[in-house]
């Protein structure tokens, strides 16, 4: 079983551009993301998949493996796809690139033992929210999982709604994903789903089509950089931990 980790990094970014690679501590975000998942010894190669020619030079100059890939790309997951085109392997681990804080152990904990049985095997790594504020932010990315820990819905909405109880530990979706080489083939087929639309999260294009999209809880919480104020908060976390 080959399994390769994929880094998408997109330079164009609404609210932070040219958001891979933001200064962190003297080093670009993308080196640390690369870094971090490199750790993961179960990983068979890592690469970054980019659509520009400035984070590419980049990580020529650290010495990060990395691969030119189509500027039309409106997902990662369609970015990755591309990536198994070009690069074979089994299963393609998703790591984003906004999340310098990432854990290696949350790498371990989605890679199975053997190869899945379901040739259109996803998965994606979710953590628990421990603040009502985290809940009802929209960027957060709830998900509702049926007792096999299978996803049944991703939204931005507080899913279940509190109604008749408020003793439930809600989780958001996190950027570790992973998919078999046929699922990727099927999102690259496939067209955008209703809920995918409205949501605007590409995993409910497999479960709409009724492909299953197995959820792994992490204990290890990173945290997404979408702002300005988010690398602020990163970049003292990585201090306070007197990360060089």
């Amino acid at each position: 079983m080959k399994i390769l980790g994929v880094i998408p990094a997109r330079y164009q970014s609404s609210r932070l551009p040219g958001k891979p690679l933001a200064d962190i501590l003297g080093k670009p975000m993308l080196w640390w993301v690369y870094r971090a998942a490199s750790r993961c010894a179960r990983l068979d190669g890592l690469v970054v998949a980019t659509d520009d020619e400035r984070i590419l030079k980049v990580c020529a100059g650290l010495g990060l493996q990395a691969v030119m890939t189509s500027p039309d790309h409106d997902t990662p997951t369609a970015r990755i796809h591309e990536v198994s085109t070009r690069l074979d392997a089994d299963l393609y681990l998703q790591i984003m690139g906004d999340e310098p804080l990432i854990d290696p152990r949350a790498l371990d904990l989605i890679l199975p033992a053997e190869l899945p049985a379901d040739p259109f095997y996803v998965a994606g790594v979710t953590n628990r929210m421990d603040h009502p504020a985290d809940v009802i932010d929209f960027s957060n990315q709830k998900v509702a999982c049926n007792a096999r820990r299978e996803i049944l819905m991703i939204s931005r909405s507080p899913i279940p709604y509190p109604k008749g109880t408020l003793d439930f530990e809600y989780e958001k979706i996190t950027g570790i994903q992973l998919f078999s080489k046929q699922a990727l083939a099927f999102y690259a087929a496939s067209p955008k789903s209703a809920l995918e639309k409205a949501e605007e999260n590409d995993l409910m294009r497999f479960i709409e089509n009724g492909h299953t999209v197995h959820a792994v809880l992490s204990p290890y919480k990173t945290v997404s950089v979408d702002t300005p104020k988010d690398l602020d908060v990163v970049c003292n976390i990585l201090k306070e931990r007197g990360a060089v």
